[in-house]
């Protein structure tokens, strides 16, 4: 796995992807609920699906499922715009909040 993608995924806490409830949880390597019936994808899984889509900095992603953002966020570390899309709008809002209040400007 290459280093400039594990620096970037182990800068996000996935914690702050999740409501307090499981808060506590967020380092287990398990998926975790989001609310709507929806999960948040382990983080083995999630750092798998980036390596394997071989993204860099000239890359436009698109991601069907923001769901609570970890991965866009990720996306967003290594790629030079993405796009992504989510049918839930109470999860869309949370995850445009969060992505924003993390400063990502590099996300549709």
């Amino acid at each position: 796995m290459e280093t400039f993608l594990m620096e970037k995924f182990k800068s996000l806490d996935r914690a702050f992807f999740l409501h307090k409830a499981w808060k506590g949880e967020a380092t287990l390597d398990k998926p975790l609920p989001i609310g709507l019936g929806q999960t948040i994808s382990q983080p083995s899984l999630v750092l798998k699906m980036t390596a394997l889509l071989q993204v860099d900095k000239e890359h436009r992603v698109l991601e069907i499922g923001t769901g609570s953002g970890y991965q866009t966020a990720l996306l967003s570390l290594v790629a030079k715009e993405v796009y992504t899309v989510e049918r839930l709008s109470a999860l869309q809002k949370e995850a445009r909040e969060r992505l924003e209040e993390l400063g990502m400007a590099n996300i549709q």
